[in-house]
């Protein structure tokens, strides 16, 4: 039995994969604990995995509706918090690990893990090829002024795990330490193709992001005199009632996709990675609208593009591009192939327990006893 930390944070997309893996190391017979925010200990413990909460860290509010410029800074501040690697170094000083699950983002976490001599996963949540890149270089120059570099530490981690396949990535990845696990669901989701016909979800993401209100106005405009029905799921940062909802919209503030994405088929969607495979390994094809210019969203849509498994019109689209886009994506033609052709190597991947065979890989191996003829213990077989 392995002793393993998960550390992460209070966000949106970033959270499933880290309690998911979580769980599945739980189940697999390992003593998990998680560290993470006061707020996410009841979405811990009903996993029956053990929470620890942190102390220094600095509270982040996914759902607050921020000003740009603050909105940015809350970010910037998320992944530089030394208070961060101060309560991991406490956490392992309290109780050591064999191996520390740390979100890619979290970068003193890392720093600490390494510094008390802890075995290192690193946990993307996204594309591996826009960490590697936009977002290293982005958040890299405020990082870098306070000593962390994201590639330098992610290159001296024992594993990299990337939710990720091959066909969503734009090259080859090639780094040693680096695994592509596929999508490692939600506790409790399992894809499968789906079955719904002319029945749309228009759903751009449960945290806070700038412009996701017009956005949705945009969308429902265009959804309106469609000949389909249409599930609305506004997310937590956003209420139906904030919105003029068409007659043929059926308008929810929050749905678990795992309920309603085998009803539809397709989705209109921001590009959140999460929301984006999930979709995909139910072998829908999709509209991606970028709400943020700042993260993954605009590129998680290029790879669904290039797939052939979608479209994305872009950020400043208008109603008339949208409903185009929208009416295309229903109808039949190699979109529909594209989109089942993907779907089933996402599913395939089985992310969850292929990300947990990583994590054990690190884990220190019981030394066997020999036996001699006799029976009597011999030397033990070396590692």
């Amino acid at each position: 039995m392995g002793r393993i930390l998960v550390v992460t944070w209070n966000g949106g997309g970033n959270v499933p994969p880290a309690l998911s893996l979580a769980h599945e190391l739980h189940q697999r017979g390992h003593d998990v604990r998680v560290l993470a925010q006061a707020e996410q200990r009841a979405a811990v413990e009903r996993l029956g995995v053990r929470f620890e909460a942190h102390q220094r860290a600095a509270r982040h509010q996914p759902l607050e509706r921020l000003g740009f410029a603050r909105w940015t800074v809350e970010y910037l501040r998320l992944f530089t918090d030394p208070g961060v690697g101060v309560d991991v170094a406490a956490s392992l000083d309290r109780e050591p690990a064999d191996v520390a699950i740390v979100d890619a983002m979290l970068l003193p976490a890392l720093r600490a893990a390494r510094s008390r001599g802890t075995r290192q996963v690193v946990l993307n949540h996204t594309l591996y090829s826009y960490m590697t890149g936009s977002w290293a270089r982005g958040a890299g120059l405020v990082t870098r002024l306070r000593g962390m570099s994201p590639h330098a530490l992610w290159a001296a981690a024992d594993r990299v795990l990337a939710p990720s396949v091959a066909a969503l990535e734009p090259q080859p990845v090639r780094a040693g330490n680096v695994r592509l696990t596929g999508p490692i669901w939600p506790v409790g989701v399992s894809p499968v193709p789906h079955t719904g016909r002319d029945r749309v979800l228009v759903s751009l993401s449960s945290i806070f992001y700038h412009g996701q209100a017009d956005a949705l106005r945009s969308i429902l405009a265009a959804v309106a005199d469609l000949p389909a029905s249409v599930v609305l799921t506004t997310g937590r940062s956003l209420r139906p009632e904030e919105l003029d909802v068409p007659p043929n919209v059926e308008a929810h503030g929050f749905l678990p996709h795992g309920e309603i994405m085998p009803t539809v088929s397709m989705i209109v969607g921001h590009g959140g990675y999460g929301t984006t495979t999930q979709a995909l390994a139910h072998d829908l094809p999709m509209v991606v609208l970028p709400v943020s210019g700042l993260g993954d969203q605009r590129y998680v849509g290029a790879a669904v593009a290039r797939t052939g498994a979608g479209v994305i019109p872009g950020r400043r689209a208008g109603t008339a591009q949208i409903r185009d886009a929208i009416a295309r994506m229903l109808a039949d033609g190699p979109h529909r192939d594209a989109a089942a052709q993907l779907g089933a190597q996402l599913r395939a991947a089985d992310g969850p327990a292929t990300a947990a065979r990583e994590v054990e890989e690190l884990l220190p191996r019981p030394r066997v006893l020999a036996v001699d003829g006799l029976g009597r213990p011999s030397a033990p077989d070396q590692p």
